[in-house]
């Protein structure tokens, strides 16, 4: 039979018997111990490890049965390179299949960060397959001598015509990946651009990142410009932040009293608006003596960014309330004309008499 001694065969084919009965079952017992012990650890990634292996894993007891094979029924030269080279390709899919089960498992593992840029589950599962079966069809093809330098060429100005034409969504595409990285932004915080747009992030996709404005329209802009560009997000790094009211009293004010005044005002505000913080303790800080007034800042404390928007309607409406019945003047600005005697003698003859005006 095809040149082999029958003892040879028979005894070859014997040993390979034995052997894929022994490597099975050696299989079986070890994954189904290995599954028990992944099961009791915290960590997801030795269950993606012992997923990925065992397709691979029969891939390679079938290797080592030709390796067998070849070792012991001695066949003829041409059959000994056609198996030589089946064992080699083999071994390749079976790690090249280890990869892409290895980084399909991580794509799940990664899923909520792939919901936060939009990116679908079979996207990215897609884009894990292309360059495995890529790297692996290369790989295959140098095993078996032939020549990819011509493809790997061919491939270079592709892809260099490619990056040309798509330069603009690749820009997108990588500074989108930079914005998921680094985590300046998150779908649901609420942001504002150096532009002066505004509002709660919706969705922050392959190629452009929404941005839900309080009016409710949406703001499309381009990962690339939205990259580059200065931003404040007002959940980071808590949604909870400070609220601040600028107010202005007479010179002829009871400091002391002001700030009693204001801060039971704050206090009040802070113990019954939806969207304080009802355990802040607010205060007030004088800083700057204005032409007509002396001014200082109301510190309150908010949940969110849009609650100050309530806050402060309140707290002036309430304020300007209680500093009427505790007669303090929140003056208008002040203008003081000095107008020498020369220059109202010169004007009183344009007044005629009994006009009342200087």
């Amino acid at each position: 039979m095809v040149g082999i001694p029958v003892p040879r065969l028979l005894v070859g084919t014997l040993i390979v018997l034995i052997y894929l009965m022994i490597a099975f079952l050696a299989r079986r017992i070890f994954f189904s111990r290995i599954a028990r012990a992944t099961s009791r650890s915290r960590t997801r990634w030795d269950d993606v490890t012992v997923v990925a292996l065992k397709t691979p894993s029969t891939l390679l007891i079938w290797v080592l049965a030709g390796l067998i094979v070849e070792r012991y029924m001695e066949l003829p030269v041409g059959w000994a390179q056609v198996l030589d080279q089946l064992v080699r390709v083999v071994a390749i899919l079976a790690l090249i299949l280890f990869a892409y089960r290895f980084l399909r498992g991580a794509v799940e593992l990664y899923q909520d960060h792939l919901d936060a840029i939009h990116l679908t589950r079979g996207f990215a599962r897609a884009i894990v397959r292309v360059l495995t079966m890529l790297l692996g069809g290369l790989i295959v093809l140098d095993t078996l001598h032939i020549s990819i330098t011509p493809l790997l060429a061919s491939l270079g100005v592709g892809g260099l015509a490619v990056g040309l034409a798509l330069q603009g969504t690749l820009s997108n595409l990588f500074a989108g990946m930079q914005i998921i990285s680094d985590r300046p932004i998150r779908v649901g915080d609420y942001v504002r651009l150096d532009n002066g747009q505004e509002g709660y992030v919706t969705e922050i996709g392959w190629r452009a990142t929404k941005i839900r404005m309080l009016p409710n329209n949406t703001v499309v802009i381009p990962n690339s410009k939205l990259a580059e560009s200065v931003l404040t997000n007002y959940y980071l790094p808590e949604q909870e932040l400070a609220v601040l009211v600028e107010v202005g009293v007479s010179y002829n004010s009871d400091l002391h009293h002001v700030e009693r005044v204001t801060t039971e005002v704050a206090r009040e505000i802070q113990r019954t608006v939806p969207g304080a913080v009802a355990d802040f303790e607010p205060f007030v800080r004088f800083h700057t003596f204005e032409a007509s007034s002396i001014n200082f800042s109301v510190i309150m404390r908010a949940h969110e960014y849009v609650d100050n928007f309530l806050m402060k309607h309140e707290f002036i409406k309430r304020l300007h309330e209680r500093y009427k019945k505790e007669n303090i003047v929140i003056p208008w600005p002040i203008r003081t004309l000095d107008i020498s005697p020369e220059v109202l003698d010169r004007l009183a003859p344009l007044h005629g008499p009994g006009d009342g005006n200087p």
